[in-house]
């Protein structure tokens, strides 16, 4: 099974971030923390978390890019029980128990998106506010396409998804 990590390119989201995310930690979309957000919340840095971050398992913290790895079996279980703790810790879940299936149904969301997709593929989300809530769409950058040496010592992105 695939999940993603989070990747860097340059130092941007420690920036645009209140939280960045640690490189290499485990990521899922974690489009839930929005559900109940209303335009009035989406300012400054916290705007940029919804519009386009992804979310980090261990700290919690968002990243911009994340890239698709394989995940061994106890390493997807540890991630099942982190989630649920913070579903729990933050949330306010009944129990690890209860918030587990939670947390195992986001797993298996962004398995979804990594699913069919070479290691090293980058993948990024969009987020808006509609009128029926949050609407969360995904890019895929082919490994190939996104010349990953290159964005390892320049770090830029132009609008079209090629490096500079």
């Amino acid at each position: 099974m695939n999940l993603a990590r989070a990747i860097h390119f340059d130092e941007s989201d420690t920036r645009v971030f209140h939280n960045p995310a640690r490189t290499g930690e485990w990521c899922i979309s974690g489009g839930f923390e929005f559900s109940n957000w209303t335009e009035a919340d989406l300012t400054g840095k916290a705007r940029q978390a919804f519009s386009n971050g992804w979310l980090g398992c261990e700290t919690f913290g968002r990243v911009s890019f994340v890239a698709v790895t394989r995940v061994e079996a106890a390493e997807h279980e540890a991630l099942a029980d982190m989630l649920a703790r913070h579903f729990v810790d933050v949330y306010g879940a009944p129990s690890v128990e209860v918030a587990r299936g939670v947390a195992l149904e986001e797993l298996a969301h962004m398995a979804e998106l990594c699913d069919g997709h070479a290691p090293n593929t980058l993948l990024t989300v969009a987020r808006e506010l509609t009128e029926s809530g949050v609407h969360e769409s995904f890019r895929v950058i082919e490994a190939e396409a996104a010349g990953l040496e290159q964005f390892a010592i320049h770090g830029s992105l132009d609008e079209d998804g090629h490096g500079h």
